[in-house]
């Protein structure tokens, strides 16, 4: 009979204590995705996406996650992980669950060496994609602001040295009106 409560009273225990992992059912493929306690929501969203992508058969036709959230039971309002939030476990009620854009497959996003459609390419308020824009670092605008900038160290320098050559003729002709 003892040895009957000590076994309860550890399971309980065992199921009080915070997971070292944080489960997030992934609501396209409808798979339970375990990540560390602390990850970065939007690395847990890329390799979701990932791995939906990498699926054999019909992971072309699956939708993409957008973002995470966290939802109990009872409450209106889930709780939404950006992608610079950490995801974390707020309870035995509180599930972790992909958000699916309803649009399907918009732009591009690069994970790993390949690239995916990417799901967050609509605007905030939803009206029209958001383009992305690459372009090389150096610019011919970046190339004229260098040298904007130069010609402006030498303009101030030759002022500055113009200043101090007549600098005695100035302290002369103040103490000769004095």
């Amino acid at each position: 009979m003892a040895e009957g409560k000590e076994k309860d009273d550890s399971e309980a225990n065992h199921h009080h204590q915070p997971l070292p992992f944080i489960e997030v059912l992934c609501k396209s493929s409808g798979k339970i995705r375990r990540f560390a306690a602390g990850t970065d929501a939007a690395f847990a969203v890329n390799l979701i996406n990932q791995k939906l992508l990498s699926d054999g058969g019909g992971g072309g036709n699956r939708l993409l996650a957008t973002h995470i959230d966290a939802v109990k039971e009872g409450e209106e309002e889930p709780v939404s992980f950006g992608p610079t939030s950490l995801l974390v476990n707020y309870g035995s009620d509180w599930k972790l669950h992909t958000v699916v854009d309803s649009n399907g497959y918009k732009g591009q996003v690069h994970i790993g060496r390949e690239k995916v459609p990417k799901a967050y390419a609509h605007g905030v308020d939803g009206s029209h994609p958001m383009t992305e824009r690459r372009s090389s670092p150096i610019s011919f605008v970046y190339i004229g602001k260098i040298l904007f900038a130069f010609l402006l160290l030498f303009v101030i320098g030759a002022v500055f040295t113009l200043f101090l050559e007549n600098l005695p003729r100035l302290i002369l002709y103040i103490n000769s009106s004095i």
